[in-house]
């Protein structure tokens, strides 16, 4: 059974400024990201592409970026610990 549900979440203290994904049947696919590093965080949709959720987050979750308390892989984190929640 497929489910496609299309998400948006808005980044905090990242150089991106939003990230646009689909979870279909509890598997992340089509992560975009706006703004930030072009190629790695193309790099990163391309890694997560058809992974669990719950994976994507135990993976990704809490990786910072240099001085920051977050990163672009850590927003992605907590957008889908959001839908998770939602």
């Amino acid at each position: 059974m497929e489910v496609r549900i299309l998400e948006s979440y808005k980044t905090q203290g990242t150089c991106s400024k939003n990230i646009d994904f689909e979870v279909v049947d509890g598997k992340v696919k089509n992560v975009k990201f706006l703004g930030g590093c072009d190629g790695n965080l193309q790099g990163i949709g391309k890694l997560v592409e058809g992974m669990p959720v719950s994976l994507v987050i135990e993976k990704l979750k809490g990786l910072k970026c240099g001085a920051k308390n977050t990163s672009c892989p850590d927003q992605l984190a907590r957008a889908l610990e959001k839908y998770n929640k939602d």
